[in-house]
C-alpha cells in the first residue's frame, strides 16, 4: 500500500521524464484509434518498445491522461487499494485516459480496468508476460479488450530506422545483430547480454519464485544454442538431468510466456499426437542468438531459418512444420486454412536443392496447394514441377514484401 502523495509525486516525475523521451521510429499499429468500451493490450517482450508505443499512442488521443510505468521502484508495494487513490487523483485532475505499462506487476489489476471501462474511461495497457495477462484478461475483461502483440524491429522498421536499402547486406547485418530498438540504435552486444539475463530473473525466476536458477539459465542457453532444432521433456530431462519432464515443460512454458522463445508443433491434424511430438524452438531476436548463444558460430542457415520464422510470426501465431518423410520448415495457416508454405535455406547447392524441393513438393501435394516459397540469403530462382509453382526469395525482399 502506498500513499496518495507518493502515488501523485511518482506519476508527476514520469510524466517530466516522457516529455523529454525520444520518440524514436514510429511503431504501425491500429485498433485503438476510436475504441471506448475496451481496454487496448500491448504485450511483448522486454525492451521491444512497448513503453515507446504506449507514449505514441498516448501523443495521438486527445485529452489529458495519466501514464504509470509499475516497473518504477517507488511503485513496489502497490496493491489494488491504491488503485482508488489512483482514481481520486485522476478525479482532481479530471483525467479519464489511462496507460498502465508492465500492469501484469499489481495483483487484481483487472479489477480496476473493468471498473473504469464500466465508467467508460479510456484504458491503455502493456504487458511483458503472455499468461499472466490472459489469465486476467479472461477472468475479468472476457470481451472487453483488444490486443496486440510487440516485436523487435522487423527487417522493414529496421532499414527505416537506419535509412537504408534491403539489399543482402543489410539482410546480413539485421540477421547478426536482431532488432531490438536500444541494440539497433548503440550496437553495443552488452544490451543484449543484459536483457537476456534481466527476462530470466526478472520476468522468470522473481515472478514465478524459482528456486534452481543455474539450471533455468542453462536451460535458456541451450535453447538459444539450439535454435531450429527439436526438443522434447524427455530429452532435455535426461539432458539436464531432472527427475520429471514436467518441470522441464514448466520451465519451458515460462520461456514462451515472457515471449523469449516460441515452439513450433509438427503438424498433424489430431491434437493428441502434436502435443506428443517433439517441438522446434525459436528465439524472439537474432541477436539474443549471436550474443547468448555458445556453439553458434557461422552457423548462418539456422540464423536465416529463425529470422523467416520470426518474420511469419509477426503476423501469425498459427505455424507448424511438415514431416512425412521428407520435411518442411513452416506451414502457415489462417481461419483453419493453408495460407502459405515455405522453406528456409541460406543458400541452395548441389547438396540440399533437391531436399529442399522435396519438402515444398510434399508439403504442397498434402495439403494440395500450389505455391510454396524458398526464403534465402541472396538468391532469386523459379521451379515449376507438374501444377506447382516453388518461387525462390532472397530474404530482403521477401521481407519487405511481406512486413505486416
Amino acid at each position: 500500500m502506498l500513499s496518495k502523495v507518493v502515488i501523485e509525486q511518482v506519476i508527476d516525475s514520469q510524466l517530466e521524464r516522457l516529455k523529454s523521451m525520444d520518440m524514436g521510429l514510429e511503431r504501425r499499429i491500429s485498433g485503438y484509434e476510436q475504441l471506448r468500451t475496451h481496454a487496448f493490450i500491448v504485450t511483448g517482450i522486454r525492451r521491444c518498445g512497448k513503453s515507446t508505443l504506449l507514449q505514441q499512442i498516448n501523443r495521438s488521443v486527445d485529452g489529458l491522461s495519466i501514464y504509470l510505468n509499475f516497473e518504477d521502484p517507488r511503485l513496489a508495494g502497490f496493491d489494488l487499494s491504491d488503485f482508488n487513490r489512483l482514481y481520486d487523483i485522476a478525479q482532481q485532475k479530471k483525467i479519464n485516459i489511462y496507460f498502465l505499462d508492465e500492469v501484469q506487476l499489481v495483483d487484481k489489476w483487472e479489477s480496476f480496468v473493468r471498473f473504469r471501462l464500466d465508467e467508460h474511461d479510456r484504458v491503455f495497457i502493456s504487458g511483458s508476460n503472455s499468461f499472466m495477462l490472459s489469465r486476467e484478461l479472461g477472468s475479468k475483461l472476457t470481451g472487453r479488450h483488444i490486443s496486440r502483440e510487440l516485436f523487435p524491429f522487423s527487417y522493414a522498421e529496421f532499414l527505416t530506422y537506419n535509412h537504408t536499402d534491403a539489399n543482402a547486406n543489410s539482410s546480413m547485418e539485421y540477421m547478426l545483430g536482431g532488432g531490438f530498438p536500444e541494440f539497433v540504435k548503440t550496437k553495443q552486444q552488452e544490451i543484449l547480454m543484459q536483457c537476456f539475463n534481466d527476462i530470466i530473473s526478472r520476468d522468470i525466476v522473481l515472478r514465478y519464485n524459482i528456486k534452481n536458477t543455474l539450471l533455468l539459465k542453462q536451460l535458456g542457453v541451450w535453447l538459444v544454442s539450439n535454435v531450429g532444432k527439436s526438443v522434447s521433456g524427455n530429452s532435455l530431462k535426461k539432458m539436464f538431468g531432472i527427475a520429471s519432464s514436467s518441470s522441464i515443460m514448466e520451465y519451458l512454458s515460462f520461456f514462451a510466456d515472457a515471449y523469449m522463445f516460441f515452439y513450433v508443433p509438427k503438424f498433424s491434424y489430431s491434437q493428441k499426437v502434436q502435443l506428443v511430438n517433439p517441438k522446434k524452438v525459436y528465439c524472439n531476436d537474432n541477436g539474443f542468438i549471436t550474443t547468448n548463444s555458445v556453439s553458434f558460430s557461422g552457423d548462418l542457415g539456422r540464423l536465416l531459418e529463425n529470422m523467416v520464422y520470426m518474420q511469419l510470426r509477426r503476423s501469425s501465431a498459427d505455424i507448424f512444420y511438415f514431416n512425412e518423410g521428407k520435411e518442411c520448415d513452416f506451414i502457415i495457416f489462417s481461419n483453419g486454412k493453408v495460407k502459405g508454405i515455405f522453406q528456409a535455406c541460406y543458400q541452395l547447392d548441389q547438396n540440399n536443392m533437391d531436399r529442399e524441393i522435396a519438402g515444398a513438393m510434399q508439403a504442397m501435394e498434402f495439403f494440395n496447394h500450389h505455391e510454396s516459397i524458398i526464403v534465402t540469403h541472396n538468391q532469386s530462382d523459379t521451379f515449376t514441377i507438374k501444377d506447382k509453382t516453388i518461387s525462390v526469395v532472397p530474404f530482403f525482399r521477401w521481407a519487405g514484401q511481406n512486413d505486416e
